[in-house]
């Protein structure tokens, strides 16, 4: 399905992704109003370098669902400590994820692939592991799917390569309905215990 993969998929994912931005965009207007409160000054929207497609990097936007305080030290206060209630409602829901849309629109992303991990992974990964980058990352992808933030780092890279070799139209429409259940019961959302999940060292 190398005609879908590198062609038809590009064309499909700006025509959805334009359309869902009209149509969403009452959503867009509340959420951000909303969040240029709750987080205390820090803003609404969360923009970070990601590679992409081959690694080339790009800046990835999504809601920003923390707020910036710091301890008298200077320091980030942690993860859990500075998200808020609306942030967690945001994140929950994945309405945190919406904002991509633009970048699907740009072409830096596809509503399907891998997720954009950060650039300070690139060094880390083996060979096989970066074969996750010879697709377009995605707003949501099969490792998404299948446990999402609840994976070990092995297992969603070994998910992200099986998507790699086997992407198709067949494939893409499993991983949205299964996206749309999964954020319906709010399933895989953190890692355990945690608000977010822990970074990845190139071990685990």
């Amino acid at each position: 399905m190398k005609i879908y993969r590198d062609y038809i998929k590009r064309v499909l994912g700006f025509v959805l992704s334009f359309l869902a931005i009209i149509c969403l965009s009452p959503l867009f207007l509340v959420v951000t109003i909303w969040l240029h409160f709750a987080n205390k000054g820090a803003g609404a929207f969360f923009f970070q370098e990601r590679p992409g497609k081959n690694g080339k990097i790009f800046k990835i936007i999504k809601y920003k669902t923390m707020t910036d305080e710091r301890d008298a030290t200077g320091k980030l206060l942690p993860d859990d400590q500075r998200l808020t209630k609306v942030g967690r409602f945001v994140r929950s829901t994945s309405i945190d994820e919406l904002p991509q849309l633009f970048n699907v629109l740009k072409g830096d992303m596809a509503l399907i692939g891998p997720r954009p991990l950060l650039v300070d992974y690139l060094p880390l990964y083996s060979r096989e592991q970066a074969r996750r980058h010879e697709v377009r990352p995605g707003i949501t992808g099969w490792a998404q799917c299948h446990g999402r933030n609840t994976l070990s780092w092995s297992e969603k890279f070994s998910l992200d390569v099986w998507y790699v070799d086997h992407c198709s139209f067949l494939i893409d429409l499993q991983v949205i309905l299964t996206t749309i259940k999964k954020v319906v019961v709010r399933d895989g959302i953190s890692h355990e215990g945690q608000a977010t999940m822990d970074k990845f060292n190139g071990n685990n």
